[in-house]
């Protein structure tokens, strides 16, 4: 997934940039970076492989100096885990640029080619985030003139746009001009503006990955960023934006409402936490109507995202709602950890049992997907080792049959644990009593309740129907070969054994 967040202004930007990835550690925590612009006007950089806290020490604050900087983290899709795919990425030429990027390409093997072809652009990594960057340096360089307008900055965006396929939201700075943001045409990924208005009245802005990482560093959030649309900001504060796509149209990863957002964000006007108490309401309500047969003694949350789901289910089932797990918040989440082995052995570091809301009890667990599987299996041992009678499991999204290409870790349907499989065969591979679904419809519906304005999502990991339009069985065979487990590991290794030599 990734998060990202910029800021242009005229404060120190380093604590606020640190403090807002902070925020946004959620949504990765394989790698992190910052790169602010001096008054010399040269890039500082610090990036590297582990969590924000970790990464970014006082020697390394203390040299990140600037007004205006971009920061990101990662949750590795495309590419590998090595330290050189951390972003922010930057180029030399033209000017001086640096970006950050959540999403994935789809088309960036293709990209890679053309910049070879075309520009003569070297891509050092497997990321296709530097892919992006590079299409954008080379379009930003067709320029006619040295000093760009903001209609240059435009014009590169929208051949940009026609360039590059997928799922992208950025936050770009080009040394002597200012910062750039910009959203795919389908604003599956998103991406939030803010500002900040200084004593002197001069107006700061900010970009993040949600609205929580403004609230974090004293932003006023203003809106989303529009699907297709570019924001430029120049160093003397003058606000430009411009929709730079042909036919942009609102198709928001529905998976942000039900697992990476944190509660506490509002994304293209819907408020996450709401929606999940929608989801909730319409989940416990099919169990009701469903299951009138169960004897359900008490809902117990997988915590920490279905919290708010199984409180409603609880509420519309009329049963009592218990915290039956605690978890240690030192622990990653396993989602998006980069192996299997290593997702299997954290779920008993994360997680641990409150024997007495479990035993001789018909417990219904309430978890907001199962994706792999791995972590439900152990999490319903865990609940009959600590005495359940019988364990019953809801999920607050349908089966995940698909692989996702937009920037989720779900890259081969045979991982997927719903793939080809029937309700009845998951249940008995995790081990549970019964299983119940979402709904498809219940599911949009919940995030629609909150905002109508959104016709569609990005649902392809549900229905495998993937809304870019370019995605072949041919691409979801490369991609199923390049991201597995298997090619993780060995990426990790020689990522692992690279670092080695260099600090050799």
């Amino acid at each position: 997934m990734c998060g990202i967040i910029g800021m242009i202004g005229q404060t120190p930007v380093n604590q606020a940039i640190y403090d807002g990835l902070s925020v946004l550690q959620h949504r990765g925590q394989d790698a992190a970076g910052i790169v602010t612009i001096d008054d010399e006007n040269r890039f500082r950089l610090r990036k590297a492989n582990g969590l924000v806290s970790d990464i970014f020490q006082q020697i390394h604050m203390m040299r990140l100096q600037g007004n205006s900087g971009i920061g990101h983290v990662r949750y590795p899709t495309a590419g590998s885990s090595s330290v050189s795919e951390a972003q922010p990425f930057y180029v030399n030429s033209p000017y001086g640029l640096t970006l950050v990027h959540n999403g994935n390409l789809t088309n960036s093997d293709e990209l890679k080619q053309k910049l070879f072809t075309l520009a003569r652009r070297h891509v050092n990594t497997n990321s296709d985030s530097e892919a992006l960057l590079n299409i954008l340096a080379y379009h930003l360089d067709q320029a006619q003139e040295i000093h760009l307008t903001a209609n240059d900055i435009f014009t590169a965006i929208k051949k940009t746009h026609e360039d590059i396929r997928g799922a992208y939201a950025c936050v770009a700075m080009i040394i002597g001009f200012g910062m750039i943001a910009f959203r795919d045409p389908y604003g599956i990924r998103p991406l939030v503006l803010g500002k900040r208005r200084l004593e002197n009245g001069f107006i700061e802005y900010a970009f993040a990955s949600e609205s929580v990482a403004l609230d974090a560093i004293g932003f006023e959030f203003v809106r989303d960023v529009k699907p297709g649309e570019a924001i430029y900001v120049d160093f003397n504060g003058n606000f430009y934006s411009e929709q730079c796509a042909e036919s942009p149209d609102l198709c928001p990863c529905i998976f942000e409402y039900v697992y990476f957002a944190r509660p506490d964000s509002y994304l293209d006007g819907v408020s996450v936490y709401a929606a999940r108490v929608h989801m909730g309401e319409r989940l416990g309500k099919k169990i009701a109507r469903e299951w009138r047969d169960l004897d359900i003694d008490v809902v117990i949350p997988i915590p920490e995202t279905s919290n708010d789901i199984a409180l409603r289910i609880a509420h519309e089932l009329g049963v009592p709602y218990r915290q039956g797990y605690v978890k240690n918040r030192y622990v990653g989440r396993t989602f998006i950890m980069p192996g299997q082995e290593q997702r299997k052995n954290s779920v008993r570091r994360k997680l641990n049992t409150i024997s007495s809301e479990f035993k001789d009890k018909n417990v219904l667990l309430v978890d907001d997907s199962i994706v792999r599987g791995t972590t439900s299996e152990q999490i319903v041992e865990m609940a009959r080792h600590a005495g359940a009678r019988k364990v019953y499991f809801a999920s607050a999204a349908p089966e995940i049959r698909y692989p996702n290409v937009y920037g989720i870790d779900m890259p081969t349907a045979n991982e997927l644990i719903a793939y080809d499989r029937t309700v009845e065969q998951i249940a008995r591979l995790i081990g549970v009593d019964r299983l119940i679904f979402q709904d498809l419809k219940d599911l949009t519906e919940s995030v629609q309740q909150e905002n109508p304005a959104i016709k569609h999502f990005d649902a392809s990991v549900f229905t495998g129907e993937y809304i870019t339009g370019d995605v072949s069985e041919d691409y979801l065979n490369h991609v199923a070969f390049a991201r597995n487990d298997q090619a993780k590991q060995a990426q990790a290794k020689d990522a692992t054994n690279l670092e080695m030599h260099n600090e050799r």
